[in-house]
């Protein structure tokens, strides 16, 4: 009985509460979930969450976005089960997983550049206090950039006050084998610390093809509190991972091979399709320092300063020749030298690597004073992102001699330069203010209103040879935002939002690429940014036995970026479409029934209407878009989830549906309504041993193992040969998909020390 069961909210502490002018927490008599997921709900719009009691049932390997799949709105796409594969995607009302704010302990998450955020590498799920997912609007303060889609945050648990260890072992199929040990300190002598370490270390096959992924992984929290509510602490968490890339094939290549659309297991003079080419090694490191001061009786001052250093390779195979050869738009006269090269040809290893550094703060004042709570704030992020495709030599078995692609290590030129498809180096930097005042009119009636203005500068350096060396774009954005909340008696409350989002184009699309001397993608800095207008309107009942939810939302777009890959295979590259107009409404509801104590049955739904407002300019004419589905965002998706604790026995269920998907915007290509399930069963052995916590569970993952491809994993405007507005023939091109993860099974004996 498993997997993701998602309820609403947890409540603010009491202390958190009165800091903020909100109401004390609700007290009912009933039954309680048994995760201790559905207390009061207090902000004025949509917002889930899970909590640790739920996390520590599920299997460990699981990531953020697994975990959230139940909850409304929540469209999550994974290639493999156990979640260690860089290639899965969160969608949000349809919205893509570069639109969805990512925090972890108060810290961005998402790539500065690309927007996209890879829950791989957050921290261990034992480390987790909660996961929060606003589905329809970020924080005013969360310092993110594109959070129409809504906001994904983190909270790691706090070190614990008395010294302890916590070992989990784990294995299952594919050979999969995990082992986690936590150390937690207590209290260190008379400083006011404490603090809690981590390791973990993961192994599993590919689930489908050769190949297998590692990932090793460090966790560490340091924290301090005092006076007053008073409290200062210091997160790391470091990932080491080599991922195994999964092949997404085209809709053809799905219908005639099925889940055999696969990498090559053995190596042969020439294969640029062996699975050794695509394995993907991330190393980054992530800090985050939040803090929280009462500086008087009604003054406080919170804030978060963050450090995240990254680096990694998203390989691919390729052949070369030793001349006719091309560096941006100059032609090399001398051949290159190429180990192993027969009669001029040899196949290598194509890199795809990112170099990126991010360091910012964001902080805020706030002030009570009487009916008002006004909070203002200033934000500034600065980050580094150097991307360069070069490439490497391979042996005579396959395996590349570098597979980080280290740029000193690539081939180079007869004159010593760097031979790279791509080679660019942006610099960003975000400036951010806020301001806001909660007004609470009366006892049951608050008004919330905020301005927030955001200002984004890219500066870089094209590499290449060519008539591009430098590039710049500075853009700002004016972010209003409103909202309001009733307390109608001691259960139901209502709430409605107005929320402003924008997004300024990917990095990409300021840069030149070439190929073959040719510039056959001219970068710029004049397209336009994106912006939102989204609006919520809510009804919640919290009562002892019974709690549920109901949010209607609407959306309109501006100018809709979709980031998509026009080309697999060889160099990958990488583009934006610039959608037009899209409008977007829907429901999203959630339901939590506690028949009895220790049962908690849980269903949620949400239905989507989502289409484009206007035809979509591709070369010299209009494909006839207006009017049709948004892509990626299915019209209907249920979850029915179902938990069990009675002190003994445990376990879970979480049956998810996805409706239909359209992978074009001329809707001439989609894939089929889906259905996966999940279920767990485990005991509570303590009470039988020493009393020191002791479980024993069993996770299975999709147990149903339905043959289905799962999500969009590169969009197209249209899949086949369309006649535009205009007359003439647009071609069309196949888009390529996620396919979606076999069955697992995994089991964890967990000890607490």
């Amino acid at each position: 009985m498993i997997s993701p069961v998602v309820l609403a909210a947890l409540s603010p502490a009491p202390a958190a509460a009165a800091d903020r002018g909100e109401a004390d927490d609700i007290q009912v008599v009933g039954h309680p979930d048994p995760e201790g997921l559905l207390p009061d709900q207090t902000v004025a719009k949509a917002q889930s969450t899970i909590a640790a009691a739920f996390i520590t049932k599920q299997a460990p390997t699981l990531n953020a976005f697994q975990l959230v799949n139940l909850m409304p709105g929540a469209n999550v796409s994974s290639s493999d089960p156990y979640g260690l594969s860089t290639s899965s995607s969160l969608t949000l009302r349809g919205l893509g997983q570069d639109e969805i704010g990512v925090l972890m302990e108060g810290a961005p998450q998402n790539d500065i550049g690309y927007y996209y955020a890879y829950p791989s590498q957050f921290a261990d799920a034992e480390n987790v206090r909660q996961v929060t997912l606003a589905q329809g609007a970020a924080d005013i303060d969360s310092p993110t950039v594109g959070g129409a889609g809504g906001l994904l945050s983190l909270s790691l648990d706090d070190p614990k006050t008395q010294t302890g260890m916590l070992v989990n072992l784990s294995a299952g199929s594919y050979a999969a084998l995990r082992g986690f040990v936590r150390l937690d300190t207590g209290a260190i002598g008379r400083t006011g610390l404490r603090a809690f370490l981590s390791y973990s270390q993961t192994r599993a096959d590919n689930w489908r093809g050769a190949g297998h992924d590692t990932r090793r992984h460090v966790d560490a929290k340091l924290l301090g509190e005092w006076g007053d509510g008073n409290r200062a602490s210091l997160a790391l968490s470091f990932n080491d991972a080599n991922s195994s890339t999964y092949p997404s094939p085209t809709l053809e290549e799905w219908r005639a091979e099925g889940r055999g659309f696969n990498f090559d297991r053995r190596y042969s003079a020439g294969n640029t399709n062996y699975w050794e080419l695509y394995r993907a090694p991330f190393r980054n490191l992530y800090a985050a320092a939040p803090v929280h001061l009462k500086l008087g009786d009604r003054l406080t001052f919170d804030g978060t300063s963050y450090l995240q250093f990254g680096y990694g390779n998203s390989p691919y195979g390729t052949q070369l020749t030793t001349t006719g050869n091309f560096l941006g738009n100059e032609a090399l006269a001398d051949p290159i030298a190429l180990p192993g090269a027969v009669d001029g040809v040899a196949t290598v290893l194509g890199n795809y690597t990112g170099d990126q550094m991010r360091a910012g703060q964001v902080g805020k004042l706030t002030r009570q004073a009487g009916a008002h709570r006004i909070s203002a704030g200033l934000w500034f992020d600065y980050g580094t992102d150097r991307v360069t495709q070069s490439y490497t030599a391979i042996d005579a078995d396959g395996r590349p001699t570098d597979r980080w692609g280290y740029r000193r290590k690539a081939i180079r030129t007869a004159d010593g330069r760097l031979l790279a498809y791509e080679n660019q180096r942006t610099v960003t930097v975000t400036k951010g203010f806020f301001v806001a005042d909660s007004i609470a009119i009366t006892s049951r009636l608050t008004l919330d209103a905020g301005f927030k203005g955001v200002d984004l500068l890219r500066n870089g350096r094209n590499y290449l040879p060519g008539p591009q060396t430098r590039v710049h774009i500075d853009s700002f954005a004016a972010l209003p935002r409103a909202s309001v909340r009733y307390q109608v008696d001691d259960r139901q409350q209502l709430f409605a939002n107005v929320t402003t989002n924008f997004r300024t184009p990917n990095e990409f699309t300021l840069y030149d690429s070439y190929y073959g001397g040719v510039r056959d993608g001219e970068g710029t800095a004049a397209v336009k940014n994106e912006y939102s207008v989204s609006q919520e309107v809510g009804y919640r009942y919290i009562g002892p036995s019974f709690s549920a939810s109901v949010t209607g939302f609407h959306y309109q777009f501006r100018n809709r970026q979709l980031a998509t890959v026009v080309e697999s295979g060889g160099p990958q590259v990488n583009s934006t479409l610039n959608a037009g107009g899209q409008t977007s409404y829907g429901v999203d509801a959630e339901i939590d029934y506690r028949p009895a104590r220790g049962v908690s049955i849980y269903v949620s739904g949400e239905y989507l209407h989502a289409r484009i407002d206007d035809d979509l300019p591709v070369g010299g004419d209009f494909l006839p878009t207006k009017g049709r589905h948004a892509v990626s965002a299915p019209t209907l998706q249920f979850g029915l989830g179902s938990t069990y604790d009675d002190g003994h026995l445990f376990g879970s269920s979480a049956v998810k549906y996805v409706g239909r998907q359209y992978a074009t915007f001329m809707n001439d290509e989609s894939i089929a309504g889906y259905a996966t399930l999940d279920m767990s069963i485990g005991v509570h052995l303590a009470d039988w041993l020493d009393g020191k916590r002791t479980d024993l569970r069993l996770n299975a993952i999709n147990i149903t193992n339905p043959h289905v491809l799962s999500g969009v994993q590169a969009v197209t405007t249209n899949a086949h040969d369309t006649v535009g507005r205009g007359g003439t023939i647009i071609s069309g091109t196949a888009p390529a998909y996620y396919v979606g993860s076999g069955r697992a099974v995994m089991a964890t004996l967990s000890r607490a020390f």
